[in-house]
This record gives C-alpha cells, sequence and structure tokens, in this order.
C-alpha cells in the first residue's frame, strides 16, 4: 500500500509541476525553464575556467564536491557579457543531450532568477518561425503572462550534443591534480 502512495504522489506533483517554469532575465529578456529540469538554484560562485572551451563555456565549479561545467547563457545567446552582481545566479540543471544518453549536470549563469511562474497551456503559443536560417529547436514556446512575455527554453536542445560533451568534458579535466 505504502508503494501505491509513493506512486501516487509522484504523479501528482508530477503533474503540478507540469505548467510550472522558473523565470529568469537575461539582460532584458524573460525566460522560463520547466521547473522539473532544475535541480537548484545558487548564488555565483569562483568559476575556475578550463583552456580551449568555446566563450559560453565559463569553465567549472566544486558544487559539494561534485565538478560541474558552467556555461553563459548571455553568450550562449549571443547577448552583450555582463560583469556578475549580487543577483547573478547559477541555476543548475539535469540536461540529456540526445535519446538515450546520461544525463548531464551543468550550471547555466543567469542576470537574475525571478520566479517560479504557472502558466497555463493556453497561454503558451508555438515558437515564432523565423524561417529556415534560425534555428528555434531550443525554444518550446513563448509564454504569456500579464502583458510580459516569457521564452520558453528546451534545456535539453540550448546545447548541441557536442558542446554538451565539450563542456562535461571540462569537468573531469579540471578536477584532474
Amino acid at each position: 500500500m505504502k508503494a501505491s502512495t509513493s506512486a501516487q504522489a509522484r504523479v501528482a506533483r508530477s503533474r503540478s509541476a507540469a505548467n510550472k517554469y522558473l523565470t529568469f532575465v537575461l539582460g532584458s529578456e524573460h525566460y522560463g525553464l520547466p521547473i522539473l529540469k532544475v535541480q537548484e538554484i545558487i548564488g555565483i560562485l569562483d568559476i575556475t575556467p578550463v583552456p580551449r572551451m568555446p566563450a559560453h563555456v565559463r569553465g567549472v565549479v566544486n558544487l559539494r564536491g561534485k565538478v560541474i561545467p558552467v556555461i553563459d547563457l548571455r553568450l550562449r545567446f549571443g547577448i552583450e557579457a555582463q560583469a556578475d552582481t549580487k543577483r547573478t545566479c547559477i541555476v543548475v540543471v539535469q540536461i540529456r543531450p540526445a535519446a538515450g544518453a546520461d544525463p548531464v549536470t551543468l550550471g547555466m549563469v543567469v542576470d537574475v532568477v525571478s520566479e517560479v511562474q504557472d502558466i497555463p497551456a493556453d497561454q503558451i503559443e508555438p515558437a515564432p518561425a523565423f524561417g529556415t536560417t534560425v534555428d528555434t529547436a531550443y525554444i518550446l514556446g513563448v509564454g504569456k503572462i500579464a502583458k510580459r512575455v516569457v521564452i520558453l527554453l528546451d534545456i535539453d536542445r540550448v546545447l548541441t550534443s557536442s558542446e554538451v560533451v565539450a563542456a562535461a568534458d571540462a569537468a573531469p579535466t579540471a578536477s584532474k591534480p
């Protein structure tokens, strides 16, 4: 009976989180991630750079004994770099770079974490079409909250598989003596 109750509780939590998104700001734009992809939010830490990484890979951090790669979403999205502030955060997420691949834990630097928002499905529109030359596969949709729009990200697609591998490879390299 306990196993059944536990399974029911997991299903109920999953359903209640289905329309919940962690919202954050990059520059003047608002973004959101499905809350179920977020492991935790931490203040900015000292990030150890790793040589020969793409510009958007800031380096690695030691998070409670585990070394994880950290990317700067500003740079990944082509937004001008900005100095970290008191409000700068690292959002730690679990991503799956490809079907059947093991999950990868990685941190994403964002300007400001806003809040967890409930965005009903009827308030989400598909990603806008920008033509064949612009890849919008990493956009789940655009959420409408009051008079503001929130770009909802498919975090598994923000980085390409090869970028995830490169970032994940940075972590073991940095932890070697």
